[in-house]
């Protein structure tokens, strides 16, 4: 069923954790939508992680379970931003 209402999509935020060590793909750690959502945002802000908006990325990444690592067919997406963080930190050249 489509929505054929003028109301934008429900904001979604999806936060993302790889630590290189271990871990084949980056994991989920949390996902959520509307309030849930801007808190996501709220306390990566808060702690200084940065945060991309990326809508279509956001609802892809939605869909997985919380503790699940990415599919391997947004690996490449992911490893843009993530490569993207790591210069933002001086991690990265």
């Amino acid at each position: 069923m489509q929505d054929k209402s003028n109301n934008p999509p429900a904001k979604s935020a999806v936060a993302l954790r790889y630590d290189g060590e271990g871990s084949v793909a980056p994991k989920v750690v949390a996902s959520g939508r509307r309030i849930v959502a801007e808190e996501i945002v709220r306390v990566a802000k808060e702690n200084n992680v940065h945060v991309r908006q990326d809508p279509a990325l956001a609802g892809a990444l939605s869909s997985l379970e919380v503790g699940s690592s990415i599919p391997p067919e947004l690996f490449r997406v992911v490893a843009e931003i993530i490569s993207f963080v790591y210069r933002q930190n001086g991690k990265l050249r």
